[in-house]
């Protein structure tokens, strides 16, 4: 295993990794998966804390095996089964449950309250999703081109949809491993400015290139990799659905769409998806998506994640 300066340390967002660091923790994920993690017992005789605040299928999941196979035990916690839900301050919690667990692993909403938690630990804080990013998921997104495409390395990335937490945190990975990144969002639902400037900083130094637009044609086209996410991010739910379809209508993915990508485009979706909605039954289901194996590669990414932290 690489040795990285991730040992030991907090994983809360992209931003601190370098780009030769991602693509040591990527290929890592990728040779664990290939070769199996059995007889990796990084996490022998020690407990993880999960802390979710939000619901979770493949996070949860997949976390939960990814420590059971490196030997440890998961603790799973729920803010409505914790004192956090009956007002304690989540500096209090995180003092608390440095005392009894050697890390922990949080699906949370702020990021700054994230941050805080971190602060307050004394071990290490995974970020399984906030509302401005979620890492993990892009670390499994990146494992999925690797495998698919060989290298991300000049890869043509076009993202399509809510410029959200998961186009966060794929700006960041994408410009960090030299891809062509495009974004094509709605106006008014474009990636955070900060989050953008600093992706343009990165394809400065990584010879990558990022544009941000609200032209899905123009996004898509020659790409070699098209992913999209739900209209609605885990929260806002009750989103009026005739004025998403007026929003975002034209940028679902769906054949026509695709007809702008290269011939052997592959399509991705972090799931849960909302068929009929951000893309068609036709795609997901169809021999170009690759999203079976991405969302199994959540498992992987995590495992290389947790092996490069406690190993």
């Amino acid at each position: 295993m690489v040795k990285h300066k991730m040992r030991g340390s907090d994983f809360l967002s992209l931003k601190p990794l370098d780009g030769s660091e991602l693509e040591d923790l990527v290929e890592e994920a990728l040779r664990l998966k290939s070769e199996g993690s059995k007889g990796v017992r990084s996490l022998s005789g020690r407990s993880v804390g999960l802390l979710f605040e939000k619901h979770s299928t493949r996070t949860r999941v997949s976390f939960e095996v990814a420590v059971n196979r490196l030997g440890g035990q998961v603790v799973v916690l729920s803010s409505g089964d914790t004192q956090l839900g009956r007002g304690e301050t989540i500096e209090d919690t995180g003092r608390v449950l440095s005392r009894y667990l050697d890390g922990l692993v949080v699906r949370t909403f702020g990021q700054d309250r994230l941050e805080v938690l971190a602060e307050a630990c004394d071990i290490p804080v995974i970020n399984a999703l906030t509302d401005q990013c979620h890492p993990c998921q892009a670390l499994a997104d990146m494992l999925t081109i690797l495998e698919y495409k060989g290298s991300p390395r000049g890869v043509r990335l076009a993202y399509v949809g809510d410029g959200n937490n998961v186009c966060h945190s794929l700006m960041r990975a994408g410009t960090k491993l030299g891809m062509e990144v495009t974004v094509s969002t709605p106006e008014g639902r474009e990636p955070l400015q900060e989050i953008v400037e600093e992706c343009v900083e990165n394809t400065g130094i990584y010879s990558g290139t990022l544009a941000v637009g609200h032209d899905p044609p123009a996004g898509v086209t020659d790409a070699d990799v098209v992913y999209t996410d739900t209209w609605s991010s885990m929260g806002q739910e009750n989103r009026d659905e005739d004025a998403l379809a007026a929003s975002f209508g034209r940028f679902q993915v769906n054949e026509e769409l695709l007809a702008h990508a290269s011939d052997d485009v592959m399509v991705m979706h972090c799931l849960p998806a909302h068929r009929g909605q951000e893309i068609t039954d036709e795609v997901l289901d169809g021999n170009r998506s690759a999203v079976w194996d991405q969302a199994e590669n959540r498992l992987h990414a995590q495992i290389a994640l947790l092996e490069m932290i406690f190993g």
